[in-house]
Parts: C-alpha cells; sequence; structure tokens
C-alpha cells in the first residue's frame, strides 16, 4: 500500500472520530515543503549566480544586470528550476532575481502557504528597483497574483502553470488525502485562521489586475488543471493566454514558445490576445 494509500486510510477513520486531530495533522503536511535538491542541468547556473540575503533573512539568487525581473518558484520548488528562462532574459539584457520562496532553500522558517509567498514578494520589490516584471510557477504565479492586491507593483506580470484560487486547491488536497466533510471543514478554517484571509477571498476573479501579461499552462499538466488559467485569464483584462499543447507542469519553464513570449511581453512586441498553440 502507497503512502498517500495509508494516510486516506487513517484519515477515512479518524477523520470521522476525531476531525480536529486528522484536519490538524493535515494542515501541518499541507503547509510543511519537502526540500528537493537543484538537478543537474541546474548546477552550471547555480555556480554562476550571486546569493544575496535580503532585509529580514530572505535568500535569493542574482543574475546579470539592467531592468529588474523578479521570479518566484513553486510550491516545493528552486528558483533554478527557471534555468532557460534566466539564460534568456540575462542575455536580453535583464536583471534577475530569484527567490527562495518561505520555507524553502535559504530562506528561513519551515513551513509556507500562498500569503507567506505573497509577502516575501512584497518584501523583495521593497529592495529592489523598479520591477519590469514579476514571473512566478504554479503556487508562486499565484502568490504574485495576491501580492498586485496587497500593494507589488511591476510593470508586468506572468503566470506559468498557476491555480487561480485558494479555495479549489484546498478542497482538492482535503480530498486527495480522504478528510471526510467534517474534517475538511476544519482544515480548510484552520488554513483560514494561518492565513488570516478567508479562502473565498483568494480567487483571481475577485482581484484588480491593472498591468499587462502573460498567462501560460499546459495542457497536459497533471498538477493545476488548464481551466485555471482561462479563469485567470478572463479575471484579467490586460493579460494574454499562451496555451500549450503539451509541457507538463514542470518541464513548460525551459519552453521556448515560452520564454520567446515572456521576452516579447517584456520588450511590448504585440501578440495576438489569446495567443494559442496547436501542436
Amino acid at each position: 500500500m502507497s503512502s498517500l494509500s495509508w494516510v486516506r486510510a487513517i484519515n477515512a477513520t479518524l477523520g470521522r472520530v476525531a476531525p480536529t486531530w486528522a484536519a490538524r495533522r493535515m494542515q501541518e503536511l499541507f503547509v510543511t515543503p519537502n526540500q528537493h535538491a537543484p538537478r543537474d542541468w541546474e548546477l552550471p547556473l547555480l555556480a554562476s549566480s550571486e546569493r544575496v540575503t535580503l532585509r529580514f533573512g530572505l535568500s535569493a539568487l542574482r543574475w546579470g544586470e539592467g531592468p529588474a525581473v523578479l521570479l518566484m518558484h513553486g510550491w516545493e520548488g528552486r528558483p533554478t528550476q527557471f534555468a532557460a528562462l534566466i539564460e534568456k532574459l540575462v542575455g536580453a539584457g535583464y536583471g534577475v532575481i530569484a527567490l527562495d520562496g518561505p520555507g524553502h532553500g535559504r530562506s528561513p522558517g519551515r513551513d509556507a502557504d500562498l500569503v507567506l509567498f505573497a509577502r516575501a514578494l512584497l518584501e523583495a520589490a521593497g529592495e529592489l528597483p523598479p520591477l519590469r516584471a514579476v514571473i512566478g510557477h504554479s503556487m508562486g504565479g499565484a502568490s504574485a497574483l495576491l501580492a498586485t492586491q496587497m500593494g507589488l507593483r511591476t510593470e508586468t506580470l506572468v503566470t506559468i502553470g498557476a491555480p487561480s484560487n485558494v479555495l479549489g486547491v484546498l478542497r482538492g488536497f482535503a480530498r486527495m488525502v480522504g478528510l471526510p466533510a467534517e474534517a475538511r471543514s476544519r482544515f480548510i478554517r484552520m488554513i483560514e485562521g494561518r492565513t488570516g484571509i478567508a479562502a473565498k477571498q483568494l480567487d483571481v476573479a475577485r482581484y484588480r489586475l491593472d498591468m499587462p501579461g502573460l498567462v501560460v499552462h499546459a495542457a497536459d499538466d497533471r498538477y493545476v488543471r488548464a481551466s485555471e488559467a482561462e479563469a485567470i485569464h478572463q479575471a484579467w483584462p490586460g493579460s494574454r493566454l499562451l496555451h500549450l499543447p503539451d509541457g507538463g507542469h514542470h518541464r513548460v519553464l525551459a519552453d521556448a514558445r515560452v520564454t520567446d513570449a515572456i521576452l516579447e511581453l517584456l520588450e511590448g512586441v504585440e501578440m495576438p490576445l489569446p495567443l494559442a498553440l496547436a501542436s
């Protein structure tokens, strides 16, 4: 039996007789990321980076000089997962700063959530020159969207494989780990208590997004449904949608179609709205 099957079996029983206990254990699991070492293909870029520590302890990597582009990885991700994009940006004359999110890499803390990621972006932006772009992958993209509602200023914004709302993410996780209805409700309330924000408020449909941007998603993403990109695009009047037929959740970061579209956005080249690519 897999570890997930064991978790589901335990939650099926204890989630009914002790819903608060089960909800608390799943909350701990939900907010505690695992650390993953860089892959071999990331190491050359890591070696060429400059490690910087921001005022409140956040760690980041920096490359190049020029207009500032701020990157935020996803859950259990790393700055160097953006290797192909970083090389393109630096080559085009941009200065790139990629954060270790809270609870990730060398940044402080053992846990993290969407709101902490968004606050990290605000902290970083406060120590950087005006941002030409903020680019976020997965939860990093969702946190970038949220950060703009908390005061983040950037000329452009890019999300890659990002969810459009937190409530759907929480419900999906609770179903995956087999929490019964009452425990599931308590789990969501615990997360809301932790972040201080009702989950239904963390929905791009409620945001005001007034900067130009790009929404990227691959149809074969197994972690975040492609329909999430449609929801983000519909709620964001100035966005362009790049819907790829392939690329999954992580390989899409190295896709030349993505890096090219991002450079076009940053350089002000007009693109059709929406932009859709067929296989």
